[in-house]
């Protein structure tokens, strides 16, 4: 069996992502299915604290800046507990746009989680659920809806930069690259990984547990010593902001995993909220030459690189954000995105958390980034379209034309993309009975020769994408979708996240669980990102914000990382033919 992995989240919007993310593992627990399909362990620790239960908590080092953990303590280990208060109270209040007051949480996001002047998104009205929610007004920050407790050593803020304001923001590649250049900083990280690094180690040899504490600690500080044996985690999951300066502070963080375990497995995950149509030309082309240098940088650093987003682009001009038939999200609402994010990320992830499987973080890499194609491309069906009681067979014979997953890595794709050079595909949530078909009437086609789900789901691959290295898994664990997850899916839901033949009289409010397609591939749409956002960064372009370069970042640096993209995305511009030109390509 693998290791544990250590999950870093890097700014404000990624901790959004993972607040929902270790809330879905949550879930998990308190619905725990025999026997189980996915490790627990690979993600949390477990602990008791004096006198008290056994109490998960992730493996998780999150870096934020000051005023950005809300009711979080100092040291992260949980929300403080409420206290009654009965002195005078002020209420503080900011005009909003129509020239009303709206209540203002002193500390909260207006940049990621409701709006701010810095190119993040608005929200319709301060502090205002959208209609037919039944979320409450005041989410703003990730730890509002964080319903797990976090170790002391987890929360690390960085208070040189605010969370929010007019001045002072981390806001450019450079700003975030000198933070990981201090060495106080430096320090204070390593201290945190070793923590869970050791910890992991430990766990993984049963004889430790039995020395005596002086030899243990010996044998610890040894291994952490010896780099080159093979010790535990297996590997590092790195969540980061890439539209603002925390695409630096993961570039310097990714590069110090690399140096330090260059021999585990390093998945990052660039996330980016949904983008305002409407900002400020400065504040957007920062935040396209942040993601520019952070996908090269990530992706130099990493095992594998994914950009995650509803955002329709990533480019200077935004494009209107993802939908989902069965899903009814506000865009604007950080609290929404990052749930949608979260629930592919924790389905996305499951081939490397199976209790049954011996692959690591490793090698669920190197079977999607080979040739140099160290980007991929995610995409997922939320909920993935059923009918309650149908079986595998007949659900996917339904969509035999087509498969009905959205891209969420921020490519508006012009046409359905029926190639790819590799795949690692997840369904979860299908009853997994024997698939014969429920409707005797239908012609018969290849899926009704295969014995197995899996052998189903793997036929339905080879069909739509011929010659692609796929790799599939089929779940019956279900994505637990209980509070804090949104509320906010379609009448024709059913409580498990299936179809009905009509719709409800009232809100699907009670949606516990939805099943869930989702899939990584090395995809010719990853061409049309890289090269697109290059081509918006030719140096014309550059050249009228060079206040950008003043924070840290050097001309020549910039377009290193550029050419570093372009050669990037020639690795998925040819070889995509059903002719087996694909192999000559691999072959160059």
């Amino acid at each position: 069996m693998q290791g544990e992995a250590v999950t870093l989240q890097l700014g404000h919007y990624s901790g959004c992502v993972g607040a929902h993310w270790w809330g879905l593992q949550a879930a998990a627990l308190r619905s725990a299915r025999e026997p189980a399909e996915l490790r627990a362990a690979a993600l949390l620790r477990f602990g008791r604290g004096p006198g008290g239960p056994e109490t998960p908590t992730p493996r998780l080092v999150a870096l934020e800046l000051k005023g950005g953990v809300g009711s979080l303590r100092p040291d992260g280990a949980g929300a403080e507990p409420p206290v009654s208060w009965d002195g005078a109270v002020a209420d503080y209040r900011d005009r909003g746009s129509d020239g009303g007051c709206a209540p203002r949480d002193p500390g909260s996001c207006r940049g990621d989680a409701a709006g701010d002047r810095k190119g993040n998104p608005g929200v319709a009205g301060p502090g205002a659920a959208p209609a037919g929610s039944q979320d409450a007004p005041s989410v703003r920050l990730w730890s509002d809806y964080l319903n797990v407790h976090l170790h002391p050593k987890s929360v690390y803020v960085i208070r040189q930069y605010l969370h929010d304001g007019d001045c002072g923001c981390l806001e450019a590649f450079g700003q975030g690259e000198s933070l990981l250049q201090d060495p106080a900083c430096v320090e204070e990280l390593e201290d945190r990984l070793h923590f869970y690094v050791e910890e992991c180690d430990y766990l993984q040899v049963p004889t430790l547990s039995k020395l005596p504490l002086l030899s243990r600690n010996f044998l610890l500080k040894m291994k952490q010593n010896l780099r080159c044996c093979r010790c535990f985690p297996q590997g590092f999951q790195v969540l980061c902001d890439l539209h603002n300066g925390f695409s630096g502070v993961g570039a310097k963080v990714t590069e110090l995993l690399h140096d330090e375990y260059s021999r585990k497995g390093i998945l990052t995950w660039g996330l980016t909220p949904v983008l305002s149509t409407v900002g400020d030309p400065q504040n957007s082309f920062y935040r396209l030459m942040n993601t520019a240098l952070g996908i090269a940088h990530l992706s130099r650093h990493s095992s594998l690189f994914c950009p995650l987003s509803l955002s329709g682009s990533l480019g200077i001009k935004p494009q209107p954000p993802v939908t989902f038939p069965y899903i009814k999200y506000e865009a604007s609402l950080n609290y929404h995105s990052s749930a949608i994010l979260a629930a592919a990320l924790d389905t996305l992830t499951a081939p490397y958390r199976l209790c049954s499987s011996q692959g690591s973080m490793m090698h669920f890499a190197d079977s999607l980034t080979f040739s140099g194609r160290k980007v991929v491309a995610a995409w997922a069906a939320l909920p993935f379209p059923a009918l309650s009681g149908s079986s595998l067979l007949d659900i996917l014979s339904a969509h035999q034309q087509d498969v009905p997953w959205k891209l969420l890595s921020s490519w508006r794709e012009e046409q359905k993309v029926s190639c790819c050079f590799a795949q690692s595909v997840v369904l979860r949530g299908i009853c997994q009975e024997k698939p014969t078909s429920s409707c005797p009437g239908q012609p018969r086609s290849p899926l009704h020769s295969c014995e197995s789900p899996e052998q189903v789901l793997q036929q339905f691959l080879h069909t739509h994408f011929p010659g692609a290295f796929s790799t599939s898994h089929v779940l019956q664990q279900p994505c637990d979708t209980r509070p804090p997850f949104p509320q906010f899916f379609s009448p024709l839901l059913t409580r498990r996240g299936f179809l009905l033949d009509k719709a409800q009289g009232f809100s699907s409010a009670g949606v516990e669980s939805m099943p869930v397609l989702a899939a990584l591939q090395s995809s010719p749409v990853l061409h049309s990102l890289l090269s697109g956002l290059c081509q918006e960064l030719q140096a014309p372009n550059v050249r009228r914000w060079s206040s950008f370069f003043t924070a840290g970042v050097e001309q020549d640096d910039f377009q290193e990382a550029l050419e570093e993209l372009k050669t990037l995305s020639q690795c998925y511009e040819t070889g995509f033919g059903a002719d087996g030109s694909e192999d000559e390509a691999d072959s160059d």
